[in-house]
């Protein structure tokens, strides 16, 4: 249970500082730059992705060695692809069908989307036993 614990603040650390990169980019983008806010949160959300890539698999989860770094990179933008989804639908519906401006909304659905990406990397990057009966 410790070591769930670590690696969930390890995670939360990533994250969270992948999430100001996500923030801060959408808002730039769409405040200054004058991007229209879905394009801005998924150039923003790809760029955080990459950055939470490089810094998950070197701080949060194991390395696996049981699989090429290039099938460690596929489930992860694969997992990050749905969290995208969710989130990007997330934010369309606060923003078009409750009135909430887009930066709260961006908020709530991060906050949302976030225990989705821990867990499923948790499952699908670390361990062997998922992947396997998945393949």
């Amino acid at each position: 249970m410790r070591n769930f614990v670590n690696q969930f603040f390890r995670h939360s650390i990533v994250g969270g500082t992948a999430f100001a990169i996500d923030y801060g980019l959408l808002i730039a983008l769409t405040e200054i730059a004058g991007v229209y806010y879905l394009w801005s949160a998924i150039i923003s959300f790809v760029i955080s992705m990459i950055f939470n890539y490089c810094f998950s698999m070197r701080f949060v989860f194991q390395c696996r060695t049981d699989i090429s770094r290039q099938l460690v990179f596929l489930i992860f933008t694969t997992l990050s692809s749905i969290g995208l989804a969710m989130n990007t639908i997330l934010l369309w519906y606060l923003v078009s069908f409750t009135d909430m401006h887009y930066q709260p909304a961006k908020l709530l659905a991060t906050l949302l989307v976030t225990l989705y990406n821990f867990f499923s990397r948790k499952r699908y990057l670390e361990e062997k036993q998922v992947l396997n009966e998945a393949i």
